[in-house]
C-alpha cells in the first residue's frame, strides 16, 4: 500500500473514534463537540486535498509490517488528545475555546492554501518558490499543521498530546525541512530566500513582511472612506 493510504486510514478513522469515545465515557459536551468538529473538518479537508492536490511523497509503497508500525501507530498518537479530553470531562474557559478556534483557522488557511500553491505553481514551472505563503517562511505548511494539533493539545488539557506534537515536530517535520533546505541550495538565489524567510515561523523583523502589512492596512484604510 501507498504511504497515503496509511495516513489517509488514520483521517478517516478520527470521527467515528472521537465520537465513540463520547458514546464510551458519556460525553456529550460542548468541548467534545468543539474537538470532533475541528479535527473531524481536518481530516475531511485532508482527504479532499489528497484528491485534489496530493503530495507525491506520499506515493511510495510500504507494505504492511511497515507502514503499521513505523506510519500508522505513530499517527495514533493524536488519537490521545480526544482520549484526554472526552475521558476526563474537560470543561474549558471561553478565552481557551477562543484561542484553540484562533489557532485552528489560522492553522488551516497555511496548511492547505500553501500545499495548493506548491502543487499548482510546481505543475506550471519548477523551481524555487519564494512569493506567497512561502515569502516568509519556507514550510508554512507545516507551520499550519503545528498550530492545528497544538490546538487540539490545548483542547485536551494534558501534558501528553504536547509531548506527542513535540515528538513529530522533532522527530519528522524539523528533519523534513533541513532536508528540504539542502535539495534547495541548488538554487542560486536560495542563500538570499534563506535570509529574509524562517524556516518555520516567519523572522519578525523581516521588512517585507511589515511593509506588506502596512499596505495592507492603507488599502482597507482607503476602502472604508
Amino acid at each position: 500500500m501507498k504511504i497515503i493510504t496509511y495516513i489517509n486510514l488514520h483521517k478517516i478513522l478520527v470521527a467515528p473514534i472521537v465520537l465513540g469515545l463520547m458514546w464510551y465515557f458519556n460525553n456529550w459536551s460542548t468541548e467534545a463537540f468543539i474537538y470532533l468538529g475541528l479535527h473531524g473538518t481536518y481530516c475531511a479537508l485532508w482527504l479532499i486535498k489528497s484528491a485534489l492536490f496530493p503530495d507525491r511523497r506520499f506515493e511510495e509503497a510500504q507494505p504492511p509490517q511497515i507502514g503499521l508500525p513505523f506510519i500508522f501507530l505513530p499517527l495514533a498518537g493524536y488519537y490521545l488528545a480526544p482520549y484526554f479530553l472526552i475521558s476526563r470531562h474537560v470543561i474549558l474557559p471561553p478565552w481557551l475555546v477562543g484561542l484553540v478556534l484562533c489557532l485552528y483557522t489560522i492553522g488551516i488557511f497555511l496548511h492547505y492554501v500553501s500545499d495548493a500553491q506548491k502543487f499548482y505553481t510546481l505543475r506550471l514551472q519548477r523551481g524555487l518558490i519564494e512569493d506567497g505563503l512561502f515569502a516568509y517562511t519556507r514550510n508554512p505548511n507545516y507551520l499550519g499543521e503545528v498550530l492545528i494539533y497544538f490546538s487540539f493539545a490545548i483542547l485536551s488539557s494534558h501534558w501528553v498530546p504536547f509531548a506527542v506534537l513535540a515528538a513529530w515536530t522533532f522527530g519528522f517535520f524539523v528533519r523534513n525541512m533541513l532536508n528540504k533546505d539542502k535539495s534547495l541550495s541548488r538554487y542560486p538565489e536560495f542563500a538570499e530566500y534563506k535570509l529574509r524567510s524562517g524556516l518555520l515561523f516567519p523572522k519578525p523583523y523581516a521588512p517585507d513582511l511589515f511593509a506588506g502589512v502596512m499596505r495592507l492596512f492603507r488599502g482597507t484604510k482607503c476602502q472604508g472612506r
